[in-house]
């Protein structure tokens, strides 16, 4: 459990933070902004439930939301070949989670014969507004992965947790039928 009692610590005035490891960087380092992205979409997954939608979709996003502070804590501790204790990881069970409430949204959709407009419903636009987070937040991690080694799965979770919002904002469209469809050049 994690016990905070001071909210300010005065330690990262000059410009640099401590890693879950103890080691210090400057706060421009791709690692905290690779979890600070994280940080932004748990917030927007919050907004999305605030603005409203179905208790169940509710209760899913805030299982999200856990699961986004475990993301967190995995990405501010870096990879080592024998950690001391092993550090808390995104694992293969959070992502097939993701992909089996994925399925089963899809399932019921109607076929996507076109991209679509972001939009439709309030609902479907605040998921919309998180999946394309999503989606800047792994290229943030991406690129971290790209300086240093990274947990694989991070990467696999935020990749298939945008396809999941993407269902459920065109869920939000009822099932699809109402998602605004692009029309190239006009």
């Amino acid at each position: 459990m994690v016990y905070l009692n001071r909210i300010y610590t005065k330690t990262g005035d000059g410009g640099e933070t401590s890693l879950g490891d103890g080691s210090r960087v400057p706060k421009t380092h791709p690692r905290i902004a690779a979890y600070g992205g994280v940080d932004e979409l748990n917030s927007v997954l919050g907004m999305v439930i605030a603005a409203g939608v179905p208790e169940t979709w509710a209760t899913l996003l805030r299982t999200i939301q856990n699961d986004l502070f475990d993301l967190g804590a995995d990405l501010c501790v870096p990879e080592t070949p024998a950690p001391v204790s092993p550090p808390l990881r995104i694992t293969a069970e959070q992502v097939a989670r993701l992909e089996r409430w994925i399925d089963e949204v899809n399932a019921r959709l109607s076929p996507l014969h076109s991209f679509i407009l972001p939009g439709g419903s309030p609902q479907a636009a605040h998921l919309h507004w998180a999946r394309s987070v999503c989606r800047r937040v792994e290229i943030g991690v991406l690129h971290l992965a790209a300086v240093e080694p990274i947990n694989p799965r991070a990467t696999i979770y935020l990749n298939r947790l945008s396809d999941l919002l993407f269902v459920l904002a065109r869920a939000a469209n009822h099932d699809g039928r109402d998602d605004r469809l692009w029309q190239p050049g006009g």
